[in-house]
């Protein structure tokens, strides 16, 4: 993906909370406009009514806090 495109790009997450722990959930993606307004795509709507738009980051520049990051691995039942 071209620098241009990927920096108007927005990643749109609701954050969870669960007892101690705070989990950010993906529920969609942004676009931002040449006047600098944005356009969503929704695949949930938060319960709590809060979404928090970030920019998008190709998977090898992201900082996963010192984790490295990796697959998950399969659950069976």
């Amino acid at each position: 993906m071209d620098q241009q495109r990927s920096s108007k790009m927005k990643v749109v997450y609701t954050v969870v909370d669960r007892g101690q722990k705070s989990y950010w959930v993906r529920v969609g993606v942004g676009f931002e406009n040449q006047d600098g307004s944005l356009n969503l795509k929704l695949d949930a709507v938060p319960t709590n009514g809060t979404l928090q738009v970030r920019e998008w980051e190709p998977k090898e520049d992201r900082d996963f806090g010192g984790r490295e990051a990796r697959p998950a691995e399969p659950r069976f039942a």
